[in-house]
């Protein structure tokens, strides 16, 4: 079962493995190291407690393993933007798709948004896959990346169909 949580201090180490190798080929930053970790994990804490939270950053946990991130952003009129990072030996299990459709259901059920973005590198067909399973729209290619949008309501006529 996918659920995501917040992370923890003790949850440095696994960030630092999820920022590395293949994973971050498409990030443009080289592989996060220890400290690096450390202070992301602080920082991630800091935002959870700020009033309103303009970000969300929540561990992807699998049975007790953070295999991944997933994030929330907060944009200007009730727009938010996805994003995710999944470890690379998790790839292909459908962990991404579980904890993007968890992230969308959070964002329109609990965070109040009202439509959302998400975009991928194109050398990253995977990706796009998550996205459109979890009911994003590819719209095109906007600064070298695709870029993709889910309205709320598009979202409740594929979960709540009448």
């Amino acid at each position: 079962m996918t659920v995501l949580r917040p992370l923890t201090a003790s949850d440095a180490p696994v960030i630092r493995h999820i920022y590395s190798g293949a994973a971050v080929t498409f990030l443009g930053r080289p592989a996060m190291t220890g400290p690096e970790a450390e202070e992301y994990v602080l920082r991630v804490q800091e935002w959870a407690c700020a009033d309103p939270i303009e970000q969300y950053i929540l561990g992807v946990d699998i049975g007790g393993d953070v295999v991944g991130v997933v994030k929330l952003g907060r944009r200007p009129g009730g727009h938010g933007r996805v994003s995710y990072i999944l470890r690379e030996d998790c790839w292909g299990r459908g962990y991404a798709t579980d904890a993007v459709q968890e992230l969308v259901t959070f964002a329109f059920t609990t965070a109040g948004l009202s439509s959302l973005g998400a975009k991928h590198h194109p050398d990253n067909p995977a990706s796009g896959r998550v996205l459109t399973k979890a009911g994003f729209t590819r719209l095109g290619t906007r600064n070298g990346m695709l870029e993709y949008h889910l309205p709320m309501h598009a979202w409740r006529l594929h979960h709540n169909p009448t």
